[in-house]
């Protein structure tokens, strides 16, 4: 989307939700990428709660008014943002005001806005590699510089006119590498780990070494389990084997 070249816009600071389909605001009103988002008057008809029905608070107009609370908003700088206690909220950004625009007290209340830069935190970033370029997508579609930012960093991911950029890309992959790298870590199997034995019932595992698994299966039963019969299945997020085991009553004193 290209913003009027004929008006200087007024450069503003907000925050947006991101969600699988892009951003939002924090009331729920959804910015379509390439699309201006044109302010409309919600206060000039409400429910009469006496009445139970629609009826005008004020005549309809083009927000926004200085006499009404309509519009686009945003902040003057982002120590203002932080003032007005947005901070860690959402997606913050500079975005572009034009039209009417109106300053008050909590800064800018605009009659139209696109985003102009957005400061992506590296936790808000999935760590899945399939949602994660799904979401990322969402918001290249915006056309927009897009930096990682937070604890000292600042690294371009996207950049106006030419998509993603190569150092931010380098970043995301090293991000993936670290995530899988910490499932694996996690996938170790280890004593109090629990293995479904397929067609018995789950086994909760006493002593694992490199070649052999002894566990306990219905609080009873010690079992035997080859070490590489026992794997991790992904979509029921659990160890499980098909393996014959040996097993024999569990000792008591």
């Amino acid at each position: 989307m290209r913003v009027p070249d004929y008006i200087s816009p007024i450069v503003g600071y907000r925050v947006w939700t991101w969600d699988t389909k892009g951003l939002k605001s924090l009331c729920g009103e959804r910015w379509h990428p390439g699309q201006s988002l044109a302010a409309r008057c919600r206060a000039s008809a409400v429910v009469a709660p006496t009445v139970g029905r629609v009826e005008a608070v004020h005549d309809a107009h083009e927000p926004p008014q200085t006499n009404c609370t309509c519009g686009v908003y945003a902040a003057k700088n982002l120590e203002h943002l932080r003032h007005l206690g947005y901070e860690g909220r959402g997606i913050p950004g500079e975005v572009y005001l034009w039209g009417t625009v109106v300053e008050h007290e909590l800064g800018w209340r605009a009659q139209f806005a696109y985003p102009k830069s957005l400061v992506l935190r590296p936790d808000a970033i999935p760590s899945g590699t399939k949602e994660m370029e799904s979401r990322l997508k969402t918001l290249a579609a915006y056309d927009v510089d897009i930096v990682i930012g937070g604890d000292g960093q600042h690294i371009p991911l996207c950049r106006r006119g030419s998509g993603f950029d190569a150092a931010g890309l380098d970043y995301l992959i090293g991000k993936r590498t670290e995530y899988y790298d910490r499932r694996q870590r996690d996938r170790i199997l280890k004593k109090g780990d629990r293995v479904a034995i397929l067609g018995r019932g789950i086994a909760v595992v006493e002593q694992v070494d490199r070649k052999e698994v002894r566990a306990v299966l219905w609080s009873k039963n010690v079992v035997r389990i080859s070490r590489k019969k026992i794997v991790w299945d992904e979509g029921n997020a659990r160890w499980e084997t098909d393996a014959q085991s040996h097993e024999h009553p569990r000792a008591t004193i």
